[in-house]
């Protein structure tokens, strides 16, 4: 079944999904992001057809996700890296890996734990504040117009943020 676009609309949210596209996206990018580089072992790791993934690593260098370099020229083979934007597009998936360690394995239980390379310590990424540097969750922030909000497409959220 083929899902729908979220390609014009004015949320960041629709965005996002619309290059996370289906289920196994987000899974080659968490791949890609570890360091899992090289098609066939991408396909390994997650075991989907190869046509699938074809499509999945040409939909992520399409959306400047990933970048592929060439490491094999008869036939030519390719290595996957994230981009800058990919990078920034990977948050996404600590915060579900947070969301799934807390609530589905539990703290004690996380499949994986990731170590801070500034101090050695194993630590929990966190959202912080990009002016106090306070941690900040959902019952810490409101939401407001931003400078590209169009109130003409969701009347409900445009009575939310302007009142």
């Amino acid at each position: 079944m083929q899902r729908s676009s979220f390609g014009e609309s004015r949320c960041s949210v629709a965005q996002t999904l619309d290059i996370l596209g289906d289920s196994w996206t987000p899974l080659v990018l968490r791949d890609v992001a570890l360091g899992i580089s090289r098609f066939d072992a991408i396909q390994r790791n997650l075991g989907l057809s190869r046509k699938v993934l074809a499509q999945r690593l040409l939909a992520l260098v399409d959306h400047q996700v990933v970048m592929r370099t060439a490491y094999q020229q008869a036939p030519v083979r390719y290595d996957y890296r994230l981009t800058d934007k990919g990078k920034d597009l990977a948050l996404v998936l600590l915060a579900m890996q947070q969301f799934a360690d807390k609530w589905v394995f539990g703290v004690d239980n996380a499949p994986v734990v990731w170590q801070h390379l500034t101090c050695g310590e194993r630590s929990n990424p966190a959202f912080v504040c990009d002016k106090c540097g306070e941690p900040i969750g959902p019952d810490d922030v409101l939401p407001a117009p931003g400078p590209g909000f169009d109130g003409s497409q969701n009347p409900e959220l445009t009575a939310l943020l302007v009142g």
